[in-house]
């Protein structure tokens, strides 16, 4: 059985198109034409998500806001236009990448394809690290203080993931986009900030210890 991919597109003919296409390469294919639908079909654990940002009702922003807490999988918007503002609003209701319509099916397929094999390369990760009252789990995704877990939307871990495994080293905005995000993303590292904003408020609901340092002019480091 491929990878389980849900199309959410209040365009019937757009949905039609793409879901043929991705049977086509072998993709099981689950189909949504609002945001109500798209919340349903999140039941079915899909491996990755396209999803349109302007449907009406709920839209894709919506959408992926509500579900990020708890899904990992990839989600990509597809939209008819871009702005800057627009791009900074979806990454942070975590999405990973935007596909601006009309896109290229080639292109469309390989972006789909390198996020999965993204994911893949985490599920081998199953390490734990322990840092006093905070235990780490990576193949988990997610954090715990004493027994309380705590969960992150999937650039946030990406980014713990990247900073805890890589103790005091320092990484800049940029390197920490380009790691994460990809280098062919439709995006800029001012996203970074908001993310690891929301890391620390998350952190420091059960810590006072603060985990990621700002290295002024530099970037972000975690301390061993």
């Amino acid at each position: 059985m491929g990878a389980k991919i849900l199309i959410a597109d209040d365009e019937k003919d757009i949905v039609s198109m793409l879901g043929s296409f991705f049977e086509n390469k072998g993709f099981c294919v689950l189909s949504a034409t609002n945001g109500t639908e798209a919340l349903k079909q999140v039941e079915r654990q899909p491996d990755i998500i396209l999803l349109d940002i302007n449907m009406p009702g709920i839209d894709g922003l919506e959408v992926c806001e509500r579900i990020r807490d708890h899904i990992s999988c990839p989600i990509l918007f597809l939209t008819a236009r871009i702005e800057d503002t627009d791009k900074v609003k979806g990454f942070a209701v975590g999405g990973d990448d935007y596909v601006v319509k009309p896109f290229s099916l080639m292109e469309l397929e390989a972006r789909v394809r390198a996020h999965l094999r993204r994911e893949a390369r985490h599920s081998f990760e199953t390490q734990i690290r322990f840092s006093g009252d905070l235990t780490i789990d990576y193949s988990e995704r997610c954090l715990f203080f004493s027994d309380k877990r705590v969960g992150f939307a999937k650039k946030e871990f990406d980014i713990i993931e990247l900073l805890s495994q890589n103790p005091g080293q320092v990484f800049d905005k940029e390197r920490i986009y380009e790691r994460i995000w990809g280098y062919d993303s439709e995006g800029d590292s001012s996203v970074v900030a908001e993310h690891i904003r929301r890391i620390r408020t998350k952190i420091a609901a059960y810590s006072d210890r603060a985990y990621i340092e700002t290295v002024w002019g530099c970037g972000y480091k975690w301390i061993k």
